[in-house]
């Protein structure tokens, strides 16, 4: 087969979706098909070299973390793609370079599978102030909805996700649920030591680590506080808080208040060979964004062994098995404190959830599993249509 992936975000940009569709193309191209992704140019991938990567003409957008947004407009590539014998098309977003897949999908006759990566609506701060947040709330779950209306399949990463977007909206026959897979051959061996000599983090202090962007979406000001509560009981433990956004001063002010913030560390984005040495220093992985539907680096920290504490919401619930692999509590910080505290006094318990989460991640949560499903999934609608 030969595939087209239409998404707005990619390497080197680090979080969710660019490394689902990364992982996708390696596991793609390993079962012996042709992929080539077309992606906003970012600041580093001027030297990849790649002609199965095709960077549209992008510019730097202002706003809370860095983002190329992409003209979706280039003789050179539509004179490729005119070119060029697909026999697939699969947009990662319902706008900007989603609209190019489904204009090329049309125009080539091809089927438009559509990945639903995001809630949408958790989203809408980013919009220009000048647009109520409602309004832009609204606007993007009806745009989202309208595009999955007008693709041939759907995917979803999880099933309570599709539970609870898409069931109303979309018939059953037209989704399928896969998710992301961990990318087997970037989680080979971590190495946290010298990790935690750089970070200045004694060799045997109790670590917690969350990786993902510091903004409201991903819940990070309530974590914040939940694990500053956790620092007050335990003075020898630390937080590395990985990733970059606009929330990191509020953050800090939060520690401050609570007397921590001298063992919570910033060190800002990280590379995607370095995330298994953040993963594997961690004694417990802790997130609480609200706005997944999989989330990618809750299955990372597993696969690494990391037994995670979360909000229970729907996405996270889907990959955390609460009691085995980790555990889920509701918004309520005093609770998700009790809990980190709970779990960092008995390391027995810790032991047994780190077995759990590399079977569990490393059965089901692999490229290899996942793309095995994708290509199953072409292949069908390609013999459909």
């Amino acid at each position: 087969m030969k595939i087209a992936i239409f998404t707005n975000n990619y390497l080197p940009n680090p979080y969710g979706v660019s490394t689902s569709v990364d992982g996708f193309r390696k596991g793609l191209i390993k079962r012996g098909h042709e992929v080539v992704i077309f992606a906003p140019e970012w600041p580093g991938c001027e030297g990849e070299n790649n002609p199965q990567i095709i960077r549209y003409p992008s510019f730097d957008l202002p706003t809370k973390v860095p983002f190329s947004l992409a003209l979706p407009f280039s003789p050179e590539i539509d004179e490729y793609i005119d070119m060029t014998d697909f026999d697939i098309i699969h947009a990662q977003h319902p706008n900007i370079l989603g609209v190019q897949a489904l204009r090329w999908s049309r125009v080539k006759h091809v089927p438009l599978v559509f990945t639903w990566h995001s809630l949408y609506d958790r989203y809408a701060h980013y919009a220009p102030a000048v647009i109520p947040e409602k309004i832009a709330m609204r606007w993007v779950m009806h745009n989202a909805q309208t595009y999955a209306h007008a693709a041939d399949h759907v995917i979803f990463p999880t099933q309570t996700v599709y539970d609870a977007i898409g069931h109303h909206e979309i018939k059953p026959e037209k989704v399928s649920i896969i998710p992301s897979g961990v990318d087997e051959e970037l989680f080979v061996e971590p190495d946290p030591k010298p990790l935690k000599q750089e970070l200045g983090i004694p060799e045997n202090a109790p670590v917690l680590v969350s990786v993902s962007r510091i903004t409201k979406e991903k819940n990070v000001l309530f974590l914040a506080e939940a694990v500053a509560h956790y620092l007050r009981q335990d003075v020898q433990a630390f937080f590395i808080m990985a990733g970059e956004g606009d929330l990191v001063q509020d953050i800090t002010s939060i520690c401050e208040n609570l007397g921590v913030a001298d063992r919570v560390v910033f060190p800002g984005k990280v590379a995607r060979d370095a995330v298994k040495n953040y993963l594997a220093i961690a004694d417990l992985f802790v997130y609480a964004s609200t706005s997944e539907t999989q989330g990618t680096i809750l299955t990372e920290a597993m696969y690494v062994g990391v037994p995670v504490v979360a909000v229970s919401s729907q996405g996270v619930d889907d990959v955390v098995v609460s009691g085995e692999t980790g555990l889920l509590v509701g918004e309520d910080v005093e609770m998700f404190a009790y809990v980190i505290v709970d779990l960092m006094s008995n390391p027995e318990k810790r032991h047994a959830m780190r077995g759990a989460s590399q079977k569990l991640a490393r059965s089901r949560f692999t490229i290899d599993a996942c793309s095995a499903k994708m290509e199953s999934l072409y292949k069908k609608l390609i013999n459909k249509s």
